[in-house]
């Protein structure tokens, strides 16, 4: 039968003695706690310690192991610890406990702070180098399955095309208008501001209608599309991967890029023409409202203005855009989603990783489209 533990200390001068009796169990476990943190301070005290077993009628693992700390705790302060009194039967036990942990870790060295910034480089070159890899993969394939459609119109998948276009595109419309309204306005209310300082307030209308429809735009429109549907695009794929619903696809000789990514990419750069041009209109109306009511100036003389400061030519440049950067989000997004591995943390990671990098592209892209048509003429 088990009996209580029991944990008697005789000082003996500088020596302590200490008797361990009873059941030494994990059933006890609340009560040995207590007896060996009760125990502590009287060990730290003494020069010598002495730890007879022979009391001690039952023992397994956690009784052996608070033992072993109460000898640890006196050999580390440099002083000598003897265990006598130990039966036969736990002997091997208490052996097996006094080899856990003996092992010192390898010290560390310190990092050479010019080799670790190097390390730090070739690692990123090597992540950019994968990264660009994986973009053109995907650019390839997409490629390759819009040679198949051509060749075969009926494997387009319309329903799912039709149904993505109504996901990014009409189902957006909401929101791109009262943001880029928002920001037309915005920016007509502090180019008043300044402007009549000079006494150039009608230029206003020069500075809103080239900046909105050559730029700000189709970029703002660009990076909200980055933002809602490319990371829903690699949350939905990067949960199918998770599930292996894409290699199940494979499985059955269906083209996973045909069948999942084609119709979603199809579908932004369908999409982020109209909303480009639907946001810029709703720009230049937020524009046109702020300069009435908070420049005085009509709609009649807005609209005029507005007509003598903008061609065709500034509304082409921000359309031609669009296609390019929409390829470039949905590219992003289905690559990012096809690298989510087995945990819901990969799923989280990639699907920020896919916002970042698009945005990141979308404005380098606007850049470079910039430098072009500049060099250009238009």
């Amino acid at each position: 039968m088990a009996t209580a533990p029991l944990l008697t200390v005789t000082p003996s001068g500088d020596a302590l003695e200490l008797r361990p009796g009873g059941s030494w169990t994990a059933s006890n476990a609340a009560t040995l706690e207590r007896l060996s943190n009760d125990v502590a301070p009287q060990l730290d005290r003494a020069a010598a310690v002495k730890v007879d077993m022979t009391g001690v009628c039952e023992l397994d693992t956690l009784g052996a192991w608070l033992l072993e700390k109460i000898s640890r705790r006196i050999t580390s302060a440099g002083h000598r610890a003897d265990i006598i009194g130990i039966a036969d039967n736990y002997a091997g036990l208490i052996d097996e406990v006094r080899q856990v942990n003996r092992r010192t870790s390898a010290p560390v060295g310190a990092r050479n702070p010019v080799m670790a910034k190097l390390e730090n480089i070739g690692r990123a070159t090597i992540a950019s180098s994968e990264d660009i890899a994986a973009f053109l993969q995907m650019l390839g394939s997409l490629c390759v399955a819009i040679l198949g459609v051509l060749r075969r119109p009926r494997s387009l998948r319309l329903t799912s095309l039709t149904y993505q276009l109504y996901r990014v595109g009409w189902q957006a419309i909401p929101i791109v208008v009262l943001i880029t309204f928002l920001i037309g306005a915005i920016i007509a209310q502090q180019g008043i501001f300044h402007f009549r300082k000079f006494g150039a307030d009608s230029y206003v209308v020069d500075m809103v209608g080239i900046l909105v429809l050559r730029e700000l735009g189709v970029l703002i429109v660009a990076i909200m599309v980055a933002g809602r549907s490319g990371s829903a695009y690699t949350a939905e794929l990067g949960s199918m991967k998770m599930r292996e619903e894409i290699d199940a696809l494979s499985t059955m000789g269906l083209d996973p890029i045909e069948v999942l990514m084609l119709p979603r990419i199809l579908a932004l750069v369908c999409a982020l023409p109209i909303l480009s041009f639907i946001g810029s209109m709703a720009a230049l109306y937020g524009g046109g409202l702020v300069a009435w009511f908070y420049g005085g100036m009509g709609p009649a003389i807005f609209i005029a203005r507005l007509h003598d400061a903008v061609s065709v030519t500034h509304f082409e440049v921000g359309i031609i855009k669009a296609p390019f950067m929409a390829l470039v989000i949905g590219i992003v997004a289905c690559s990012e989603g096809l690298r989510v591995k087995g945990s819901a943390e990969s799923l989280g990671k990639q699907t920020t990783t896919s916002v970042v990098k698009s945005i990141f592209l979308v404005i380098v892209l606007d850049g470079l489209f910039a430098v072009f048509f500049a060099s250009i003429g238009m």
